[in-house]
């Protein structure tokens, strides 16, 4: 794995450990020598995560839409990418990462995080995906995500594809450790 790419809130959040965990995402990433692609914002988490990883010696490449990059747009990056909307910036985030970490976010966070999962549940690719679970904050989705396969909507295999940890360190080594399951997407099929 040479490039992961981050997705995560360009705001904040109210509590510090959620700037401090991207901050020691960012450093970590510099430290293993990986690259860093997420959304190319100065702001937020994204803007923190960034930072650290360039302080660090990581090289950054950021993607954002023209829409919002004037307001935005990190200027220091290693590569700054400015596509003409949000189908091109994930379609370039995907094609330049070899793995995702989802820090804690939005709508834009896990619309970013389901996209990646279902191509991989759909067998588009076999790239890790994963999230730091700081400060329990992916807690209820984790638990949703546990129900869904014991509904029957979610194969447990699929439910295992999505990587789980509290710190940096072990989310990467994970990631980098990664076998993707080897089942089809679709349950056994019922009559009707």
């Amino acid at each position: 794995m040479k490039r992961v790419c981050v997705q995560c809130g360009s705001n904040p959040g109210f509590a510090p450990v959620y700037l401090e965990a991207a901050r020691e995402l960012g450093r970590v990433l510099g430290r293993q020598r990986l690259e860093l692609v997420y959304g190319g914002a100065a702001v937020g988490l994204m803007g923190a995560v960034a930072d650290e990883a360039l302080t660090a010696g990581a090289r950054v490449i950021g993607i954002i839409p023209e829409s919002f990059a004037h307001r935005i747009a990190h200027l220091r990056l290693t590569e700054l990418h400015v596509v003409p909307g949000m189908h091109e910036r994930k379609a370039m985030m995907f094609e330049r990462s070899d793995g995702f970490v989802a820090l804690p976010g939005g709508y834009g966070t896990l619309d970013e995080v389901f996209e990646v999962l279902t191509w991989a549940q759909l067998g588009f690719h076999q790239k890790p995906c994963g999230l730091l679970n700081v400060n329990g904050y992916f807690n209820r989705l984790i638990g949703f995500l546990d129900h869904a396969a014991a509904e029957g909507f979610l194969k447990p295999a699929h439910r295992e594809m999505l990587l789980v940890e509290d710190t940096p360190a072990a989310l990467l080594e994970r990631l980098a450790g990664y076998h993707p399951p080897q089942v089809d997407k679709w349950m056994e099929k019922t009559r009707m």
